[in-house]
């Protein structure tokens, strides 16, 4: 059982450019202790992975095979870039799979209009869920103001019930800026905050996972991306606070479990 430290020097850091909404987000965090699921067998490990291709090279081929692999294991959602989501959407038909399409990656040096338009494309060509990158410069530059107006571009775009997942790139970021970054996307309304993009210097760590869960509590939602090859790992994530695990290796990761 995980607990919650105080969070208020780095509320009281941001709380003079929030609005009265965005103050009452983080004034609602759950701060309840997080209790992992429990995850007893494949079928369980499969229902938290995004089955994911987000490579440059990915052909239509192989996005097709994403998804009837996705279909086949049950996994949570296929990701995939934008181009792909028709595709997606055709291919998968009348199943349930949801589709996470990601906006302003993997740099989110975008401007917001671009994001938001990015990702209310997605939203209307079949995706459920948008993976956007935060403005990583902005954020370490402390322009609060204008990462949570990035965030909020696209919340508006893609209103409930699309889900929006805030990537932060934590390897670029120190502690202090992932609690912030965090704190901005649950003022903002997203309804997950995510490690990275899979394509930065280095992807989830426990470490990372478990500081996140506790800033946003447990009516957030964390996604663990990005070096995640192995069933080892991905519990180890689940039990730090993911209730969302990116993996491209979901074949591997799946089948050392019974």
């Amino acid at each position: 059982m995980m607990t919650t430290p105080d969070w208020s020097p780095w509320i009281a850091t941001i709380e003079p450019i929030l609005t009265a909404p965005e103050v009452s987000r983080i004034a609602a965090i759950d701060r309840l202790p997080w209790v992992p699921p429990a995850v007893q067998s494949r079928r369980d490990l499969a229902e938290f992975i995004d089955h994911t291709l987000l490579s440059a090279d990915a052909v239509p081929e192989q996005v097709v095979t994403l998804c009837e692999q996705a279909v086949a294991w049950k996994t949570g959602a296929v990701c995939i870039n934008p181009v792909y989501v028709p595709l997606a959407r055709k291919t998968l038909g009348e199943t349930f799979m949801d589709i996470a399409a990601v906006a302003g990656f993997p740099l989110g040096a975008t401007s917001s209009a671009a994001k938001a338009y990015e990702a209310a494309w997605a939203a209307a060509a079949g995706a459920s869920e948008i993976d956007m990158v935060i403005s990583i410069g902005l954020l370490k530059s402390q322009q609060w103001r204008n990462v949570l107006d990035d965030i909020l571009a696209v919340r508006a775009a893609v209103p409930q019930p699309v889900r929006l997942k805030v990537i932060m790139e934590n390897a670029l970021l120190t502690r202090d800026e992932i609690i912030l970054g965090c704190l901005l996307a649950v003022a903002a309304g997203s309804d997950f905050v995510k490690t990275s993009t899979g394509f930065g210097p280095s992807g989830a760590t426990v470490e990372d996972v478990r500081l996140m869960r506790q800033v946003v509590g447990r009516n957030t939602g964390v996604k663990a991306a990005g070096g995640i090859h192995t069933a080892q790992e991905a519990l180890a994530m689940i039990e730090a606070g993911a209730d969302r695990i990116g993996a491209s290796q979901t074949q591997a990761i799946l089948e050392a479990l019974a």
